[in-house]
C-alpha cells in the first residue's frame, strides 16, 4: 500500500468527491484504486471563509507492479510514500511453563492510563501482572466523585485523582500527543480504546477524544481483558512502603507493603503513581529512591460561553458538524519573564473539583464526548521553577524534590480560605481581574464548577490566590489572547481558581533500562513519575515501561527506546 498525506478539500466536500480526489492526485485510473482507507483527517482554519480538511490516505492499487510504478514516479514528492506498518509487535511472550517455577509477579502500582497499558501489555505478554490500586474501580469512584461535586464530601481515597481509571477518567478524554511516536505506539493505545467501545473515528480523526461517560466502560471492559489473561486487579490497596535490598550501588525492589500490613514479594514494581500521591512520593524520598524537582504550572480555569470561541476560531462555519466544538491553545511571554499558557482546553465542557485532600481547592476542565456545554473552559498558567517554590529559602544547590508539593499545598488551602469553606472555589469576573477589583455580580457567563464559586478578589492584598508574579502575569496575557480569540478577554468570563496540578512536581528519574537510577527492578512510569502528560503520552509510556520490564524477566532484547527522556506535558 502506499501513503497520501496533506490531500486536500473544501469543508462542505460530498463524501463521494474523496475518491476522485485521490485518482486525480495519484494520476491513475479509478480502475487501478482497489481501495482506500482514511487514517488521518484534520482541518486547516487559518481562512475562516474557506476552511479545508487534510487526509491523509492509504490507498490500495491494483498490483504490487503499479504501487511500485507510482512510489518510483513520486519518488521527489514527500507526501507520496509507502504505508508504514503500524502493528504492534510484541518483544516477547511467556512460554506456557513460564510460572510453573512460582516465581514472583510483576507488581503495577496505579491503575490511571499509564498502569492500564504497562498492565494491558505485561498481560498480554503473559506475565500475569497484579495491580494494587488505591482508589476504588470506576462506578463507585464516580459516586464518591458527585459526593464531593455535589453534596461538598471528600473521599480522599477516591476522587477525581485515585481510583480506576486515574486523572484521565474525569477528564476531556484528550486522545493526542506531541510525544515522538517512530514505533507508532500511538496506534497500539487508540486500537485497544477502539477494541474497548471508543468510536473507531478516534483512529483517524487529527484530534480524537472520548469523553467521561465512555471513558467509564471502556477502562472496565480493558480491566476484563487484563483479568483474562491472568492479570489480577486489587482495589483499595493502598501501598505504604517499598522492600529494598542492598548497599547503595547495587539495590534491588524485592517487594511492596499495604496498608493491610500484606507483604506481597516482587522483583519489579512499576509505579504508575499518578501526579498526586503526594503521601507516596514522600515514602518513596525516605526510601532514597532518587527523585528530583521539576518545573510544573499553576493558575486558574477561565470559562467563556462555547459559542465565542466557535465563532473567533471557525467564523461563519461554526457550529458544523465536521469541526465540532472549537478548541484552542495560546501563548504568551509576559513582560516579568515568566510564560503564561493555556492547559487542557475544554470545548463544550465543565470545571471540576479535583481535590484529593481535605481542606483544598483543586481545580480541572472535564468534557464529555458530545461536547455540548454551554461553556469552554481551560486552564490560563504560569510555568514555574523548583527555585520559585523552594522551601529553605536559599537561593543557590538542589531543590527538595518534596517542596513542590507543599507549594501546591500552600495554594491549595488559599483557594479553600477564599473559597469560604465547603470546596467553593475562589473566582472573579475577567474585567475586574484585569482591574484589580473584587467581583460580586456574575454576569452573563455562568461557572460551571461544582460545589460553587464564591466571587471574591482572586489578587486581594496579603490574601492573593496565586504568587504575585504570577498575577502580573495572567493579568498582562488575557488582552495579549484577546488578539488571538476575539472575546477572550471579555468582561463577563469567569476565572476559577486554583489549577495547581498540571503536571506531577517531582520527577522519579528514570535511566534508559526505564529503572530507577538507584533502585533496580522499580520502573517509574508516567505522569507521577514525570514521563507523561495526559492520556496519550502516560499510555505510550506505560507501554515502554512494560517491554523494558518484559524483556528483563524474559531475557530478551528490548526495543531501542528513549527511557531517559522525560515529557514536557501536562495532565489533559
Amino acid at each position: 500500500m502506499l501513503r497520501i498525506t496533506e490531500l486536500r478539500l473544501p469543508l462542505d466536500h460530498a463524501e463521494s468527491a474523496l475518491r476522485p480526489a485521490i485518482v486525480s492526485r495519484l494520476g491513475i485510473s479509478d480502475a487501478d484504486l482497489t481501495a482506500f482507507t482514511v487514517f488521518k483527517r484534520s482541518y486547516d482554519a487559518r481562512k475562516k471563509t474557506a476552511i479545508v480538511l487534510i487526509y491523509t490516505i492509504d490507498c490500495e492499487l491494483a498490483s504490487p507492479e503499479a504501487e511500485a510504478r507510482l512510489l518510483a514516479q513520486f519518488a521527489a514528492d514527500p507526501h507520496i510514500r509507502p504505508t508504514p506498518d503500524t502493528r504492534y509487535q510484541f518483544v516477547g511472550h511467556a512460554p506456557a511453563d513460564f510460572h510453573a517455577a512460582e516465581r514472583p509477579r510483576p507488581i503495577v502500582i496505579g491503575f490511571g492510563p499509564c498502569g492500564i497499558f504497562a498492565a494491558l501489555i505485561l498481560a498480554q505478554m503473559g506475565l500475569r501482572p497484579i495491580v494494587l490500586e488505591r482508589g476504588k474501580e470506576v462506578r463507585q469512584r464516580t459516586k464518591d466523585t458527585w459526593g464531593l461535586w455535589r453534596q461538598s464530601v471528600l473521599n480522599p481515597e477516591s476522587n477525581v485523582q485515585f481510583g480506576e481509571g486515574g486523572a484521565g477518567t474525569f477528564s476531556d478524554g484528550k486522545l493526542w500527543s506531541q510525544i515522538s511516536d517512530p514505533r507508532h505506539l500511538t496506534r497500539k493505545v487508540l486500537t485497544e480504546f477502539v477494541k474497548a467501545g471508543a468510536p473507531e473515528e478516534i483512529l483517524y480523526v487529527a484530534k480524537p477524544h472520548i469523553g467521561t461517560f465512555r471513558l467509564v466502560s471502556m477502562v472496565e471492559k480493558m480491566r476484563a481483558d487484563i483479568e483474562a489473561l491472568g492479570g489480577e486487579i486489587r482495589f483499595q490497596q493502598h501501598v505504604t512502603d517499598v522492600l529494598i535490598e542492598g548497599k547503595e550501588g547495587a539495590r534491588h525492589i524485592r517487594g511492596v507493603q499495604l496498608a493491610s500490613g500484606e507483604t506481597l514479594r516482587a522483583d519489579h514494581v512499576v509505579l504508575a503513581l499518578g501526579h498526586s500521591a503526594r503521601d507516596t512520593f514522600t515514602m518513596l524520598h525516605e526510601r532514597g529512591v532518587f527523585m528530583e524537582a521539576k518545573p510544573f504550572s499553576i493558575g486558574y480555569r477561565i470559562e467563556h460561553p462555547q459559542s465565542v470561541i466557535d465563532r473567533a476560531r471557525f467564523g461563519p462555519n461554526a457550529g458544523n458538524p465536521i469541526l465540532g466544538a472549537a478548541d484552542y491553545k495560546l501563548v504568551h511571554h509576559a513582560s516579568n519573564g515568566r510564560a503564561v499558557y493555556s492547559f487542557c482546553m475544554c470545548p463544550g465542557g465543565t470545571v471540576v473539583a479535583a481535590t484529593s485532600e481535605p481542606n483544598r481547592v483543586v481545580t480541572n476542565g472535564m468534557s464529555q464526548y458530545s461536547r455540548n456545554e454551554r461553556n469552554a473552559n481551560a486552564g490560563i498558567v504560569v510555568g514555574i521553577s523548583p527555585q520559585d517554590y523552594r522551601q529553605d529559602g536559599q537561593t543557590e544547590g538542589p531543590v527538595s524534590p518534596l517542596d513542590g508539593m507543599a507549594f501546591q499545598r500552600f495554594w491549595e488551602s488559599r483557594a479553600y480560605e477564599l473559597g469560604e469553606g465547603g470546596y467553593m472555589a475562589p473566582g472573579a469576573l475577567v474585567g475586574d481581574f484585569i482591574k484589580r477589583q473584587r467581583s460580586s455580580v456574575l454576569g452573563k457567563v455562568e461557572p460551571s464548577y461544582k460545589p460553587g464559586v464564591h466571587l471574591t478578589d482572586l489578587a486581594q492584598k496579603g490574601l492573593g490566590s496565586l504568587p504575585e508574579y504570577c498575577l502580573d502575569a495572567i493579568r498582562e496575557a488575557l488582552p495579549a489572547f484577546e488578539k488571538q480569540i476575539k472575546g477572550f478577554s471579555m468582561p463577563d468570563a469567569v476565572l476559577t481558581g486554583v489549577e495547581t496540578r498540571t503536571s506531577s512536581p517531582l520527577r522519579i528519574t528514570r535511566g534508559r533500562d526505564y529503572q530507577s537510577l538507584n533502585v533496580k527492578g522499580l520502573y517509574p512510569a508516567g505522569e507521577g513519575a514525570g514521563y507523561a502528560g495526559g492520556i496519550m503520552s502516560a499510555g505510550v509510556d506505560g507501554i515502554e515501561v512494560a517491554e523494558a520490564l518484559g524483556a528483563d524477566v524474559l531475557g530478551v532484547d528490548a526495543p531501542s527506546v528513549k527511557g531517559a527522556k522525560p515529557s514536557k506535558g501536562g495532565m489533559a
